[in-house]
């Protein structure tokens, strides 16, 4: 990845200088943001080298061994559950599945619970999030856990969890009233971490991930960006088309940090932000 300088000319006539960065394109494929549904299916596998065990945190309790989730997303799990205090009554009930574990849960849905069923509660192989590592199932703690549809009550601690999710970088990724859109029945116990502010935004304005997408195709660089603001950063997120060929060069703004996304459809993500107080 290299940086180059770009000038850009804004509202006011002045001429600003920005660094640009250069991105495979196979990356459109790749990140926090990818986009996976039924018209947009995973294109790229996670590397084995991005995954850590559930085990790693030995207070989560699991519904079985050797569950594995993306390593920021596990961390940031551990930080919720922490929070909300819940360790001692939610489980994880399931993370990351390779493409065979879908489609051998997908077929045993299938065969015990009917077509109907299965449709509503359970992803066609590769168009599971579930397949990313981003995304994690959890239930109330008992002796009987429904692995398909764990119990997650909107009361107690699972409403905090519910509550402090956003600010984790979780959105419950299929609600009740998207239905028409995300193909997929209400699931009260099914997170996907975007990460931060990303989910957070989501939330204040009752998107699913497919309205999200939608919308941040609406900021490319050249227009005005989505602004996000809290105590400790100002937040730039804007749109950036994958150009022809095999490498796409995105402008970047000024800024203490940022990071890439692939939508999974045509372009990136740009998360760009400066840090207050320094």
């Amino acid at each position: 990845m290299g940086q180059t300088n770009l000038v850009k000319q804004n509202q006011s006539g002045r001429h600003l200088t920005y660094n640009t960065i250069q991105a495979a394109n196979s990356e459109i494929h790749q990140g926090n943001l990818v986009l996976i549904n039924r018209e947009n299916p995973i294109r790229q596998s996670i590397s084995s080298s991005r995954l850590l065990p559930l085990s790693s945190i030995p207070s989560i309790h699991t519904l079985r061994d050797g569950m594995l989730l993306e390593q920021t997303c596990l961390r940031q799990l551990a930080d919720l559950l922490e929070a909300c205090q819940g360790i001692n009554d939610i489980i994880a009930v399931s993370g990351y599945r390779t493409k065979w574990e879908q489609e051998q849960i997908y077929a045993s849905t299938l065969a015990e619970r009917g077509a109907e069923y299965t449709a509503r509660y359970v992803a066609w192989p590769d168009r599971s999030e579930h397949q990313t590592g981003l995304a994690i199932d959890v239930g109330k703690l008992n002796k009987n856990v429904d692995f398909i549809a764990p119990a997650f009550p909107d009361t107690e601690v699972y409403k905090s969890f519910k509550g402090l999710a956003a600010s984790f970088g979780f959105i419950q990724r299929y609600k009740e009233g998207k239905e028409a859109i995300t193909h997929i029945s209400c699931e009260p116990w099914h997170f996907r971490y975007i990460g931060y502010p990303h989910a957070e935004i989501m939330e204040r304005n009752d998107w699913c991930l497919e309205e999200y997408i939608d919308q941040l195709k609406n900021y490319p660089f050249e227009k005005e960006h989505l602004v996000f603001e809290d105590e400790h950063s100002f937040v730039q997120i804007y749109y950036a088309a994958a150009d022809a060929g095999a490498v796409t060069t995105i402008p970047l703004v000024p800024c203490d940090r940022y990071h890439l996304s692939g939508n999974n459809r045509d372009g990136f993500i740009v998360t760009a932000c400066l840090d207050k107080g320094r």
